[in-house]
């Protein structure tokens, strides 16, 4: 409702006010790969700040039952939780760690959908694939790929930090991982990550094609 809604909004709002003139010879003239990562970066780094206070919460009530009893939380649900994080530690404790949850969405955005834009621009016009669901199916899943080795490293230091009872400064927690575990630290749960996040982008990415269609239909906007 607020990290994914902002992004993606954004950046189809983007490409439709920044969509290249057509020309005679070129009537339906394609973004440039440039264009799209820039594009995708700004609605992910917006998104990223939209979606901090959810993100906050969902670590620490996914992290809470690991931690020994006097330090957990118990949050009672998710309203609870952000009540008391404003009471307990005041508003600003919303937005902590955002600024590795925004380079994460921003590298997120970037790699999940200019990715996608860019596979399947391939599918349809190097491969000659028709634009239907193999097509989404092929270019989501690739996007997958791509999002998940680009954003493991991201990840890990947002979760570390998120969990973490006091704020710690991204380049300490970087020294320390580092120095305890090796630089290979950074990509730590890759494979749950990827099965994770492949079906959600295939998932995502097939239910938006389907629901630009419907709304362009229903606009009679042209394809």
């Amino acid at each position: 409702m607020t990290y994914s809604t902002v992004r993606f909004g954004v950046y189809e709002d983007l490409k439709t006010r920044f969509a290249p003139e057509p020309t005679p010879e070129n009537p339906k003239p394609r973004q440039s790969l440039l264009n799209l990562i820039l594009m995708s970066s700004a609605a992910g780094f917006l998104g990223g700040i939209a979606g901090n206070p959810g993100d906050v919460l969902n670590v620490r009530m996914q992290s809470d039952a690991s931690k020994p009893a006097e330090a957990q939380r118990n949050y009672k649900h998710a309203l609870d939780g952000l009540l008391r994080m404003i009471r307990e530690e005041g508003p600003a404790s919303l937005f902590r760690g955002v600024e590795a949850n925004s380079a994460r969405a921003l590298l997120m955005t970037a790699s999940q959908l200019a990715s996608y834009d860019v596979f399947k621009q391939l599918c349809l016009h190097q491969l000659g694939m028709s634009d239907n669901f193999l097509t989404h199916f092929a270019s989501s899943l690739a996007a997958g790929f791509v999002a998940t080795t680009i954003c493991s490293p991201v990840d890990v230091i947002k979760t570390r930090i998120m969990s973490a009872g006091s704020k710690i400064p991204i380049l300490t927690l970087l020294s320390k991982a580092s120095r305890k575990e090796g630089l290979l630290w950074m990509f730590r749960g890759w494979v749950p990550s990827f099965i994770r996040l492949g079906p959600q982008t295939i998932c995502t990415m097939v239910f938006f094609e389907q629901h630009k269609k419907l709304y362009r239909r229903w606009k009679e906007i042209d394809e």
